[in-house]
C-alpha cells in the first residue's frame, strides 16, 4: 500500500494542477497601455516575474504606470505590498486611481532589510504584486527577487535609477521611464526582442 500525502502539501509544492491557476493567460496582467501591451510578449506584464523599472528621478510617472494594474487586483481582492518605498504614499491619489487600500500592505524597512522583506512577500504566494525600491541590490540580489516571484506566482516590480541599466539583470522585463516627454520604452523582455518604440504616458494618468 502507498504511502498517503496530504492534499494541502502537494498543493504546497506545486505538485497538482488547479483550474484556477488559469489566469496566466496571455494579457492577463495587461499594463493598462494598450500601445504597451502590443509590443510586450506576453501581452503585459510578465507572469510570475520580476520587472524591472529604471528611472531619471523618482516621480516620473512609475506609479502613474503601475496604478491600473494595482487597481484591478484589488478589485480582485488581491493583496498589494510597498516595501519601503522612498516617500509614503498619498492615499487620495491612490484611491482616485481605483487602488482599493484595503488590500493594500505598506512595509517600513531598512535599505538592508528591504530586500529580505520584498523576497519574503513575493515567495509567500499570498500577494498579486510586490513594488520594492532596492537601493544597492547587485545581480544576485536580483535574482533571488526573480525565482521569489516565480516561486511565489507574484508579480514583482523593482524600482531602480537609470543608471543601473549598464549593468545585466535577471529581470524578465526592464523598462525606461522618461520625463520630458513622458514615455515608457522597453530595454529588456523576456522571449522577444526589445522594440525601438517609446509609449507616450499620457494614456495612464
Amino acid at each position: 500500500m502507498g504511502s498517503v500525502i496530504a492534499l494541502d502539501t502537494l498543493f504546497d509544492q506545486r505538485r497538482v494542477w488547479k483550474g484556477n491557476a488559469v489566469r496566466q493567460t496571455r494579457g492577463a496582467h495587461s499594463t493598462g497601455l494598450e500601445a504597451l501591451d502590443a509590443i510586450l510578449p506576453t501581452g503585459g506584464w510578465p507572469e510570475s516575474a520580476l520587472s524591472e523599472v529604471l528611472l531619471h528621478a523618482e516621480g516620473s510617472g512609475e506609479l502613474h504606470l503601475l496604478w491600473p494594474t494595482l487597481a484591478r487586483l484589488t478589485k480582485q481582492a488581491e493583496r498589494i505590498v510597498l516595501v519601503a518605498p522612498p516617500h509614503v504614499p498619498f492615499p487620495h491619489a491612490w484611491l482616485s486611481a481605483g487602488v482599493d487600500l484595503r488590500w493594500m500592505t505598506l512595509i517600513e524597512a531598512s535599505s538592508k532589510d528591504a530586500l529580505w522583506a520584498a523576497e519574503q512577500c513575493l515567495r509567500s504566494g499570498s500577494c498579486g504584486a510586490v513594488l520594492c525600491w532596492p537601493a544597492n541590490a547587485d545581480d544576485r540580489a536580483l535574482r533571488r527577487l526573480q525565482v521569489a516571484a516565480e516561486t511565489g506566482q507574484t508579480l514583482g516590480f523593482a524600482f531602480r535609477p537609470l543608471r543601473e541599466a549598464v549593468n545585466p539583470s535577471p529581470a524578465a522585463l526592464r523598462l525606461c521611464l522618461e520625463t520630458r516627454p513622458s514615455r515608457v520604452s522597453v530595454l529588456k523582455c523576456r522571449g522577444g526582442i526589445a522594440p525601438d518604440t517609446a509609449i507616450p504616458l499620457m494614456a495612464s494618468h
